[in-house]
């Protein structure tokens, strides 16, 4: 298990007020490389911010022409770095850690969003990201020398920055999600440190379901309801996988809390009830065994 301590540098840092989003990161890849220093990678992201901020330098009062820090961005990260999105090996574990990412040049939507953000804000630009569905994607609103605010670009790391069309976010979301999914503007609104964290982390809890890495996939639960305590779907799954690693009474805590705080009634809610109380019966008497 994660320890309690992990849990509590975890949600300081990550619901602290500014906007710091790669020292929570690279914490988080500590629960794969537990040695992990993460200095030389926050050294390498202020250098990586450093010359970035020497390339957009002149260009970030252009309310007119938003795209032309962004070209100047994209092309330092993108070409110059050789920062991509790793289609061929989407799943691959490595996509998710920061420190992975920073070193292979490569890496998922959420990961690639979470650098470019990063060496953006070191270089004087505020980028936001958005938590599209099946894509995570970057907001970059320009300013004028007056602060007042200019054009938008949406923006997809995944592919070096693309500049995207409204027509392009809503063919995103066919693709993503089906043909029927209605396109709405507050689809690109942008998100919280908080909103951002949580993607990552259920992104990484999936892929550790899959690899059946369910020591790794319970410490995720530790984290995600570190950051949002009224998470049901995060409280039955931590109980369960408790009960899957055999610790019963942990379980039991969970999933006794997860039907007393959840609703009936719910388009498949009885019936994951039934079987969540059939558990519970279970382990109750595993419990009582024990004593």
């Amino acid at each position: 298990m994660v320890s309690s301590e992990f849990v509590r540098t975890f949600t300081q840092i990550a619901r602290a007020p500014d906007s710091d989003l790669a020292t929570v990161a690279l914490l988080i890849a500590r629960l794969e490389y537990p040695k992990l220093d993460a200095s030389p990678y926050l050294d390498q992201l202020d250098r990586m911010g450093e010359t970035a901020r020497q390339r957009v330098a002149g260009l970030l009062n252009l309310a007119d022409d938003p795209q032309e820090p962004i070209q100047a961005l994209n092309a330092y990260l993108f070409e110059e770095q050789g920062f991509t999105g790793n289609e061929r090996e989407y799943n691959d574990l490595r996509n998710s850690f920061l420190n992975e990412v920073l070193t292979r040049r490569t890496g998922i939507p959420i990961t690639l969003t979470i650098i470019y953000i990063e060496v953006a804000r070191r270089a004087g630009m505020s980028l936001q990201g958005v938590n599209f569905p099946g894509r995570f994607l970057v907001r970059f609103q320009s300013r004028t020398a007056t602060g007042e605010l200019g054009s938008e670009l949406i923006l997809d790391p995944f592919h070096g920055g693309a500049v995207l069309s409204e027509n392009d976010c809503r063919n995103l979301l066919r693709k993503h999600v089906g043909q029927t999914a209605a396109f709405d503007r507050h689809l690109l609104v942008g998100t919280t440190k908080t909103q951002i964290l949580i993607r990552m982390l259920v992104n990484l809890k999936q892929i550790y379901l899959n690899m059946r890495s369910f020591p790794q996939g319970r410490a995720i639960t530790e984290l995600l309801l570190a950051l949002n305590p009224s998470a049901m779907a995060e409280l039955r799954d931590r109980g369960l996988l408790a009960y899957h690693l055999n610790d019963f009474s942990a379980a039991l805590r969970d999933l006794e809390s997860y039907l007393r705080f959840t609703s009936r009634g719910e388009k498949g809610a009885d019936e994951e009830h039934a079987e969540i109380w059939e558990h519970v019966k279970t382990l109750r008497r595993r419990v009582a065994s024990m004593n």
